[in-house]
């Protein structure tokens, strides 16, 4: 995968990000080529090594195909049974390393259905946030809406089968 300087990427856990500069360092002896991304949602940058880009899960933003698909999702009334914390958490995270944009929105709507039952617990609203988070900016990036328009129509799905996104924390 090749980037482009101003081109708008996900960076898994974390979301979209842009390409601000490609630069090339020195490391442990060796030249290396890195992707320097800035996350325009905290100003975070983070570099990251062109041989690392794959196995970190960096992509390129979901386009309008895929991002149709997770609303449907979300608006369907499939439902996941819930296992224990550890396996329910550990699983959740695994889902949110990889990045797939289907899968976070499978993280966002088992932690609602799970909330509507009783609390979570603080790691699980904060991973509940991150999904939210990182849904609301892929769409808003990909389809150029505005953070509130993107939110309004994710909220809208969720509410075909009575689930609303929580306050965020």
């Amino acid at each position: 995968m090749t980037l482009q300087v101003g081109e708008k990427v996900v960076y898994p856990n974390y979301g979209v990000a842009t390409v601000e500069n490609i630069t090339s360092r020195a490391f442990a002896g060796q030249m290396e080529r890195y992707y320097f991304l800035r996350f325009s949602a905290n100003s975070l940058t983070v570099m990251v090594p062109f041989s690392h880009a794959g196995h970190v899960g960096l992509r390129k933003v979901t386009k309008n195909g895929q991002l149709a698909r997770v609303i449907d999702f979300l608006g369907e009334n499939r439902r996941k049974r819930h296992q224990d914390w550890k396996d329910r958490f550990k699983e959740n995270s695994e889902k949110m390393q990889k990045g797939d944009l289907l899968e976070i929105a499978e993280v966002l709507k088992s932690l609602l259905v799970l909330q509507a039952e009783k609390p979570l617990s603080f790691r699980e609203k904060k991973m509940l946030d991150r999904a939210r988070h990182m849904l609301i900016t892929e769409l808003s990036t990909s389809r150029g809406w505005s953070e509130a328009e993107a939110a309004k129509i994710l909220d809208q799905a969720l509410s075909k089968v009575h689930l609303h996104f929580p306050e965020r924390i």
